[in-house]
């Protein structure tokens, strides 16, 4: 079994909440960590990093991303797998959907680290965002202000593509 690390941000607590579930619908081998109080290094302990951001103005990192990614950036992440995850409001945005996903992709993109858990968009609404790539988004989008009654559905089909991918 592949030791997970849940590295998350959150301003509000939503994005919080999301790690935490995420973390209990993966099980025991999940550890969870906030950006705001943990040390980049910590990342070493494990195979698989689930990170996740909410997306704040117009696709902009929650805060605590803006110190913590480019020292993650500088861990040896060759040979991890990498999974994304956040949360954003496709009403009030639909031009920058969750696009704090993609920031955190393209600062790790040279890293050696795998991406893992890209989906085809399906029951969303948004009009582009930059979190969809070749016709995917790279990882879990969630909108709690407008759709929270599909993240739990959301995050099962997406922890059981994970699971397939490690």
């Amino acid at each position: 079994m592949s030791k997970i690390g849940i590295f998350y941000g959150s301003s509000t607590g939503s994005t919080s909440e999301v790690a935490q579930r995420l973390g209990k619908a993966l099980g025991a081998e999940a550890n969870l960590y906030d950006v705001a109080s943990v040390d980049a290094s910590e990342v070493a302990g494990f195979d698989v990093l689930l990170l996740g951001s909410s997306t704040w103005g117009i696709g902009d990192l929650q805060d605590d991303w803006e110190d913590f990614l480019p020292k993650l950036a500088e861990q040896n992440l060759a040979g991890k797998k990498v999974a994304l995850f956040g949360c954003g409001d496709a009403d009030s945005y639909p031009d920058s959907f969750c696009e704090a996903l993609a920031k955190l992709k393209e600062g790790l993109q040279s890293t050696g680290c795998t991406f893992i858990g890209a989906y085809e968009p399906e029951g969303y609404s948004y009009d582009a965002t930059e979190t969809e790539q070749d016709g995917k988004l790279i990882g879990l989008c969630l909108d709690e202000a407008n759709q929270s009654d599909l993240t739990d559905e959301r995050i099962e089909k997406w922890v059981a593509l994970l699971q397939s991918e490690l």
